[in-house]
């Protein structure tokens, strides 16, 4: 159930990936069909319970949590669900998940990162989710409690909500690798939690949240605050467009200037994480990992910091340039990339049809 930003698309990418792999060995990872995406049940079933409806058509998860919940109780095993919309549900969601889960026992599993890491790359979500806050303005919205990340990445709320009513050792904290770690430390602490075999899942991901640079995201935020006032009332559409085609798979490709927590945020951050720790060490939960990962390093003196919102127009000419490639590619293409692979699919399915003609 999170939190976002601590590896949790790289772990669902790689658990739907092999989702047959470890159906053969008991462990099941629900799904919706292959042609409306099989991973968006976790998400659709997140926003049904939530009471939420975006990232889609209108009314695409009504629906989604009950048959998640169905999959669930059909399977006898292990069941894995997982989405970070979850880690700051409110407490009538909490006792409703808890209570149409049962008679299965229940445990939480909270991957944990350090708050110097996680903050730009929220910022960087939020961008490519069609916000336009400058870096600064974002971060005193974050010390304030008033963006959403925050009630995700507050550890002890969010476990002391999920965990009022199962025993501590049912909770389990996984600790983010710090950068340099093996690439697949973090999937092997959350196999060790799910008792997975790490070579039960063998596939690696293809499907990844890369992080942008400086010039991509401010490119980006820029974007959204004209379309904004170009198309007022975006829709999934055009989310898709901005933050798939041209935030992932245009702009993440690129290498410049890392976005970094500016210096003077360290004893803001450093502090909420030794709370963090602070916490999980009284609580008695289970910790898989090294809770020292999630205390900042604090950033070398001489260390030159570059401000995200200083960023000259002229320094994001060439990310410009590919961002509008990617769109002029998607537009001659003429559907949504998914939309299109799927449809693709579909056809190659169909008696006489070839693999390699295009589905129109």
């Amino acid at each position: 159930m999170g939190a976002p930003k601590t590896g949790t698309t790289y772990l669902q990418a790689r658990l739907f990936g092999n989702a047959a792999s470890l159906r053969r060995h008991g462990v099941l990872v629900p799904t919706a069909p292959w042609w409306s995406g099989r991973a968006e049940l976790h998400f659709r079933a997140a926003l049904d319970l939530l009471g939420q409806d975006w990232g889609g058509p209108p009314g695409h998860a009504e629906g989604a949590w009950q048959r998640l919940v169905d999959q669930v109780r059909r399977h006898e095993g292990t069941v894995v669900v997982s989405h970070e919309l979850l880690a700051p549900a409110p407490a009538d969601v909490v006792d409703r998940v808890l209570r149409e889960l049962g008679p299965a026992e229940v445990h939480i599993v909270y991957t944990a990162r350090d708050p110097a890491k996680l903050l730009p790359s929220a910022w960087q979500e939020s961008v490519k989710q069609g916000r336009a806050l400058r870096f600064a303005k974002f971060l005193r919205r974050a010390r304030a409690g008033r963006i959403w990340f925050m009630q995700a990445f507050d550890l002890p709320t969010v476990l002391e909500g999920w965990g009022a009513s199962i025993p501590p050792e049912h909770v389990h904290v996984v600790t983010v690798p710090r950068s340099g770690s093996d690439p697949e430390l973090l999937w092997k602490r959350f196999c060790q939690v799910l008792g997975v075999d790490p070579v039960w899942a063998p596939v690696e991901p293809r499907r990844s949240n890369a992080s942008m640079g400086i010039a991509e995201t401010q490119l980006l935020r820029l974007l959204n605050r004209r379309l904004r006032r170009a198309i007022p009332d975006r829709d999934h559409r055009h989310r898709h467009v901005v933050k798939n085609v041209i935030g992932q798979q245009a702009l993440a490709r690129r290498s410049s200037v890392p976005v970094r927590l500016p210096p003077t945020a360290y004893g803001w951050v450093t502090g909420m994480a030794e709370g963090w720790v602070d916490w999980v060490r009284r609580s008695g939960v289970d910790v898989v990992g090294d809770l020292d990962e999630l205390v900042p390093v604090a950033p070398d003196p001489g260390e030159q910091w570059v401000d995200p919102d200083r960023i000259r127009p002229r320094d994001f000419r060439d990310a410009a340039l590919d961002a509008l490639v990617a769109a002029v590619r998607e537009s001659a293409e003429g559907a949504p990339g998914p939309v299109r692979r799927r449809a693709q699919r579909a056809a190659a399915r169909l008696p006489g049809v070839s693999s390699g003609r295009r589905a129109r």
